[in-house]
């Protein structure tokens, strides 16, 4: 019996062109009408998963968000945070200073505006074009932009993730140390080529889930995840039931329970019919 459905978004709910499809729609609201909870887990922040939350009737059905990797629970419907926890203030300061020696964008924010260093200098060479992370960061959290020359006078407010943005391969090259004066004190991890995210020790998406399902008496074992990239490995392992997207990374292809069709594919709702009662 599945009780509890989670959802990744980008690369996994959402197709190429961000949009959840008609089909993966109409599946997540018939299930839902039959008593199961819908969970959107993502990197992003609170923001950015709302208009996904209030398409798919979240606020109705009682759905959960899960934002910035899994440091925030938000109740869809009635807008209580059910779980928490922000890196410490004088990590996030120490961070954001040590940020500052690499060649890379780093990304903060508060409920309404996302904090940068300079909001004309976002232009990342991907896949040969050139493309504005800095634009495609604040559209996509429904932010508006701040500058600040030094991001760490801008915290008055939790940190609940520090976004950093860079060339890929620049990020690869630097990942430990990037990370390596805080590894003990925070949890860094890629989340696609071009990120590469900070929050508190200890924070992932299962872990944050884990407290709220064992609140309101959801076993791990009716539970279904969904996610493709790295930042999706704990809810794949937590679940009953994990499923990989075809365009996952191998990482989590090899520890999915199965392997389904692609986010462009109608891949969720291809495995969840079945569970669709009649």
């Amino acid at each position: 019996m599945i009780k509890a459905i989670l959802l990744d978004l980008d690369g996994t709910l959402l197709n190429d062109q961000k949009l959840i499809s008609p089909q993966t729609k109409q599946t997540l609201l018939d299930l839902q009408a039959n008593g199961v909870k819908v969970v959107l887990a993502s990197g992003r922040p609170k923001r950015g998963i709302e208009p996904f939350a209030d398409e798919l009737r979240l606020h109705e059905y009682g759905g959960l968000l899960v934002s910035s990797n899994g440091a925030c629970v938000t109740d869809a419907r009635t807008n209580e945070t059910l779980f928490e926890q922000a890196i410490d203030q004088d990590d996030a300061i120490a961070i954001l200073d040590h940020l500052t020696g690499f060649d890379v964008i780093p990304m903060i924010n508060d409920e309404t505006y996302m904090y940068v260093n300079d909001v004309f200098s976002g232009m990342l060479e991907l896949n040969g074009k050139p493309f504005n992370i800095i634009e495609y960061e604040s559209r996509g959290g429904r932010f508006q932009l701040r500058e600040e020359p030094r991001l760490a006078d801008a915290i008055t407010f939790p940190i609940y993730k520090i976004l950093v943005a860079g060339q890929p391969d620049y990020l690869q090259a630097h990942a430990d140390l990037l990370a390596g004066p805080f590894k003990d004190r925070v949890t860094g991890m890629f989340t696609a080529a071009m990120y590469y995210e900070f929050t508190d020790l200890g924070i992932d998406k299962a872990r944050a889930l884990d407290h709220v399902f064992r609140e309101i008496g959801i076993d791990r074992e009716h539970v279904i995840a969904f996610g493709d990239g790295h930042n999706d490995r704990s809810i794949i392992e937590y679940a009953g039931i994990g499923v990989a997207m075809d365009n996952a990374v191998k990482d989590i292809k090899a520890i999915a329970n199965e392997i389904t069709l692609s986010n462009n594919h109608d891949g969720i709702a291809t495995v969840l019919s079945r569970y669709l009662t009649t």
